[in-house]
């Protein structure tokens, strides 16, 4: 059992949410859901809380009502090998939601995400500077993430 466990609050729709990222990430699975009973704030037999993993990471999702949204305060980075996983991704996920700068986007819920590709951390941690800051600023005029265009920076083409 992991020992921390990101819990995320949504509004009604927690269950809609575990299964579109569990549909998108391959290495997943939907773990337990609990239902309100009658008693229950929600409405008998909706979802309270369910629990699932990406890339064997644990989330818990609770249908706690409107009081608290998602901000950039947090978000979850992906890490990508290829073009191809960042594009996939970054189509699903911002499907419904909004892209932001520098590989951010929010999806449909309202949660933020930061699809990264592996090589964008190697450019830049690179030790010529010169070349790293080329990386970083093909990066800032980007919103997602493309890899030919940061070796093309890094090369200084």
């Amino acid at each position: 059992m992991q020992k921390i466990t990101p819990f995320l609050w949504f509004d009604g729709n927690a269950e809609d949410a575990m299964r579109l990222y569990t549909s998108i990430f391959k290495n997943s699975k939907i773990g337990g859901v609990t239902r309100y009973g009658e008693a229950g704030p929600g409405p008998k037999g909706s979802v309270m809380t369910a629990s699932f993993e990406l890339e064997g990471q644990e989330f818990t999702a609770i249908n706690g009502g409107p009081q608290f949204h998602f901000s950039e305060a947090i978000s979850f980075v992906v890490r990508c090998k290829t073009q191809e996983e960042v594009d996939e991704l970054w189509q699903k996920l911002s499907e419904g939601g909004t892209t932001q700068q520098c590989g951010w986007l929010k999806d449909k819920f309202g949660l933020s995400w930061q699809i990264v590709p592996d090589v964008l951390i190697e450019l830049m941690q690179d030790k010529d500077t010169v070349k790293s800051k080329r990386v970083m600023q093909a990066m800032l005029t980007m919103d997602k993430i493309n890899i030919k265009v940061l070796r093309q920076a890094y090369e200084g083409q």
